[in-house]
C-alpha cells in the first residue's frame, strides 16, 4: 500500500446523506427502475402492488449497489476522467471501504428482499445482474477489451427480464425481446458518448473503441449495431406486449435513429475544433430519448389492454 493510498484510507471523512445517495448512482438507476417496472406491467399475470412496490425498491438497492460497487473498483481512474472527478470518492467525500461496504450490504438486501417478496428465480437474476455488472464488466471487460460496453451492456438489460419473473416465475420471448432491445441500444448509445469524451478515456487507459481503433471505426460499429437494433427494436410489436402503437412509434423512431448513425458514418474529423463532436453529443441525448419512448410505448399497449379498448389488435407472430 503507498503512503497516498495509506493516508485516502485513514483520513477523517465527512459524509452527508447526499453522498452516499450519489454513490448509487440514481440517475442510472431511474432508467433500471423504469425498464424493471414496465417488465413487470406488461406481463400477462397481475402482480398485488405491495409485491409490485417491492419488487421496484428491490432492483433499486440492487441498481444503487452495483453504482456504490462500481465507485469502488474505479475510484483510480474516476480520479483522472473529468467527468467523474466530482464523484463521491474522488472527491474526497466517502471512503473506498465506505462505497465497498454501502454496495455489499445493499446487494445482500436487495437479493435477499426479492427472494422474499418475489420469487427465488427473480431473486437470482437481480444477483447475476449485480455480479455481472461489478465483477464481470467493471473488474474485468472494462480494463481489458475495447468490446467491454457490447458484452457489458448485458447488466443493464436484465432489468425488464427481472420484473417479468417477479410476475411469471419464469422467461418468455417477450422479456428476451426487452432484453435484446436494451442490450443491442447499449453499444452506439456509449460509443457515441465515447467519441466525445475520447480525451478522458485514453487519459484513464480505458480501451474504449475510439482510443483503440480510432473515430472512423467507432463511428462505422454505431451503424453497424443501429442496423442490427432495428428489427429487434421492432419485434415486440408482434409479441403480446406489442401492437400497432407501439409498431407505429418503434418505426418512427428506428427511423430517426438509424439516420442519425448514417450522419455520424459520413462525418469526418477534419475539424478539430470545439464544435466538432456536436452531432455525436446530440445522437448520444437523443438515444436515451430513443430508449425511453420505445419502453413508454410497451406501457402504453399494456394500458391499453387493461382497459380493453379493442385498439390493439394484432397478429402476434411469437
Amino acid at each position: 500500500m503507498t503512503d497516498a493510498t495509506f493516508i485516502t484510507e485513514t483520513k477523517e471523512y465527512d459524509a452527508q446523506f447526499g453522498d452516499y445517495v450519489d454513490l448509487l448512482k440514481p440517475r442510472v438507476m431511474r432508467l433500471v427502475i423504469f425498464t424493471a417496472a414496465v417488465g413487470l406491467f406488461t406481463a400477462p399475470v397481475a402482480v398485488h402492488p405491495v409485491i409490485a412496490f417491492a419488487t421496484i425498491l428491490c432492483v433499486a438497492i440492487g441498481a444503487g449497489a452495483s453504482g456504490a460497487l462500481n465507485m469502488w473498483w474505479d475510484s483510480d481512474i474516476d480520479a483522472i476522467m473529468k467527468r467523474t472527478t466530482s464523484r463521491p470518492i474522488p472527491s474526497g467525500r466517502v471512503s473506498r471501504s465506505e462505497a465497498l461496504a454501502v454496495g455489499l450490504a445493499l446487494s445482500f438486501l436487495s437479493v435477499m428482499m426479492l427472494g422474499l417478496f418475489g420469487n427465488l428465480f427473480a431473486a437470482g437474476l437481480l444477483a447475476f445482474t449485480i455480479f455481472f455488472y461489478a465483477v464481470v464488466y467493471s473488474m474485468w471487460l472494462k480494463r481489458s477489451t475495447p468490446h467491454n460496453i457490447v458484452i457489458g451492456g448485458a447488466a443493464g438489460a436484465f432489468p425488464p427480464m427481472i420484473g417479468w419473473a417477479v410476475a411469471t416465475g419464469g422467461v418468455s420471448i417477450e422479456s428476451i425481446l426487452m432484453f435484446a432491445l436494451i442490450f443491442m441500444w447499449t453499444p452506439p448509445h456509449f460509443w457515441a458518448l465515447a467519441l466525445f469524451r475520447n480525451d478522458d478515456y485514453k487519459a484513464a487507459g480505458i480501451p474504449m473503441l475510439p482510443v483503440t481503433s480510432g473515430t472512423k471505426v467507432t463511428r462505422r460499429h454505431i451503424l453497424a449495431y443501429t442496423v442490427l437494433l432495428l428489427p429487434i427494436a421492432i419485434a415486440p410489436a408482434f409479441t403480446q406486449i406489442g401492437g400497432p402503437l407501439y409498431f407505429t412509434i418503434a418505426v418512427g423512431f428506428n427511423a430517426v435513429f438509424l439516420f442519425g448513425a448514417f450522419r455520424l458514418w459520413k462525418r469526418d474529423d477534419a475539424s478539430a475544433d470545439a464544435d466538432s463532436y456536436r452531432a455525436e453529443k446530440r445522437f448520444f441525448m437523443f438515444s436515451i430519448l430513443y430508449l425511453f419512448v420505445h419502453f413508454v410505448a410497451l406501457l402504453a399497449e399494456a394500458a391499453l389492454r387493461a382497459l380493453d379498448l379493442g385498439v390493439t389488435s394484432w397478429p402476434v407472430w411469437f
